[in-house]
């Protein structure tokens, strides 16, 4: 009868050559990227499911350009201390959450312009 046992080697197995410099630089230049890759996704502005159920209902489009306007007045925004805000760009209205850089709901300009905008603290016009 065979013996139902696995027998592993009690020594690790070590590669030949000098690897660990390049493992160790390589390890190091995938942390910084991962670090660089996620501080600049927490930068970005996202979008609430609300806000992105009202801009496919509405049929609202946004650029990269768009995106990358809303980013830079999102900063503006935040160092004048404000909470949440209107922010008109490209007859579009969004309302922003500072705070968590989250657009809270997006409108276009007709609808905008029958509409009150309340709990907002500041607006920026592009």
């Amino acid at each position: 009868m065979a013996d139902p046992r696995i027998y592993l080697q009690s020594q690790p197995l070590i590669p030949i050559g000098n690897h660990s410099a390049q493992t160790t630089n390589t390890a190091t230049q995938a942390k910084t990227s991962f670090a660089d890759i996620f501080a600049k996704e927490t930068e970005k502005v996202t979008f609430s499911h609300h806000a992105l159920e009202r801009m496919q209902s509405r049929n609202l489009q946004l650029s990269e350009q768009d995106l990358t306007k809303l980013n830079a007045a999102m900063d503006k925004i935040a160092q004048k201390g404000a909470k949440e805000s209107l922010v008109y760009l490209n007859n579009i209205a969004f309302v922003v959450s500072v705070a968590n850089k989250t657009v809270i709901t997006a409108m276009d300009g007709t609808s905008a312009k029958e509409n009150i905008f309340t709990n907002i603290d500041s607006a920026v016009i592009l």
